[in-house]
């Protein structure tokens, strides 16, 4: 189940940067502008955040059959934009299902871990399916470019529908598989809980600029070294980044668990985050600037699966698909904001790292306010349970 939901996790990735590494040649294939090919990527986090609450409400209460049409839309949006690779009408509707389907595959990550792991495996799970779309931004980078000079749009289009469709019917049979717990939602139980739920928020803050430095990192970096005279060296220190980062989300997050130092992490995630753009700023050296992306990497992808562990903990697996959706929106909500805001100063790449360094200060700030240690949802529910012994004595 979890190579097949992992799978389908870098599945999603793949297809919503499909275009992004070959926009020039994207845009002349399909007879749009650019901005049109941009708008392919652009209308994921807008539909996420429309739909990341509800999706995650579904989750929690019909698994089975909102993780189903997560895989159909995800393999099924992949096999309509094959079609007519060369329709850009084609192509949208795709993306546009797609876009439906990612909400309800990334909620499901804490959801798969609750109800096919024991507690002392869970962390490992969340972890491989956070490593997991870290892992298929990867795949859309580093495939793009090949692929299109290989056959064209056709053939990018058709390798990834045939990855998607893959991973898609490998999760439709995984289905099969008995959850190890079963732990529905209530079926009239309202998300409010969210609004009073301090760590929630603070959780939430957390992945807002967390993915906010990381989309801005991705968009950015190569017109920020291109102006520092570092020119085409950009995608190679971005996927130099990636990849410490997905050893970090797979190794991290256990340790952290393990040892119950789950804020002292966040914090050196937040700090090491602030530090990593100054030193940018003040070295341009290729090989230094690959060793702080490296580290800032390693430790600020951990910073998901470590986010959405520790909900799981909170919320309890009746109503982690809803909290997982509340944090990847502030996620997606961060993304737009950032890479909208150092856009601003692009021309001038010390102020836009500085920026960069400035708007992930906030971190710190809110690493710093978590609670010491976790505290798991069964034991709120064990006072509830010993004060509901008392007043019936």
């Amino acid at each position: 189940m979890l190579a097949a939901f992992a799978s389908l996790v870098s599945a999603t990735q793949v297809l919503w940067l499909t275009f992004a590494p070959i926009t020039e040649q994207a845009h002349e294939a399909l007879g749009v502008s650019e901005g049109a090919i941009g708008d392919l990527a652009a209308a994921n986090p807008l539909v996420y955040v429309l739909l990341a609450i509800p999706a995650g409400r579904w989750l929690d209460r019909r698994f089975g059959t909102a993780m189903l049409a997560g895989a159909l839309c995800t393999g099924g949006g992949a096999l309509l934009r094959l079609v007519d690779p060369s329709s850009y009408a084609m192509v949208l509707a795709g993306q546009l299902v797609v876009c439906v389907g990612q909400p309800l595959v990334l909620n499901a990550s804490t959801k798969i871990a609750a109800r096919y792991f024991p507690p002392g495996e869970r962390t490992v799970a969340i972890s491989v399916a956070s490593a997991a779309q870290f892992a298929g931004i990867l795949v859309a980078a580093l495939t793009g470019r090949a692929l299109v000079d290989a056959g064209g749009i056709e053939l990018v289009v058709g390798v990834h529908a045939g990855f998607a469709a893959a991973a898609a019917l490998a999760v439709v049979l995984a289905l099969r598989v008995p959850a190890a717990v079963v732990a529905e939602a209530p079926r009239l139980e309202s998300s409010s809980w969210l609004r009073h739920d301090r760590l929630m928020w603070l959780l939430a803050g957390l992945l807002f600029v967390g993915v906010g430095v990381f989309n801005a990192v991705a968009t950015w970096l190569d017109a920020i070294l291109t102006d520092l005279d570092r020119p085409g060296v950009g995608g190679a220190l971005l996927a130099v980044m990636t990849v410490a980062g997905i050893g970090g989300a797979v190794l991290l997050p256990g340790l952290a668990a393990r040892l119950n130092r789950r804020r002292e992490v966040l914090v050196a995630t937040s700090v090491t985050t602030v530090l990593a753009f100054v030193a940018i700023a003040l070295v341009q050296d290729v090989l230094f600037v690959g060793a702080v992306l490296a580290v800032e990497g390693f430790v600020l992808l951990a910073g998901l699966p470590i986010a959405l562990e520790w909900s799981e903990l909170e919320s309890g697996p009746g109503r982690d698909g809803t909290s997982t959706g509340f944090l990847l929106l502030a996620g997606n909500l961060g993304g737009v904001v950032f890479v909208l805001a150092v856009q601003v100063l692009i021309g001038n790449p010390y102020l836009a790292l500085a920026a960069m360094a400035a708007l992930a200060l906030p971190g710190v700030i809110l690493a710093a306010r978590l609670p010491d240690h976790a505290r798991s949802h069964l034991q709120d529910e064990d006072v509830t349970d010993e004060g509901a012994r008392r007043a019936t004595w």
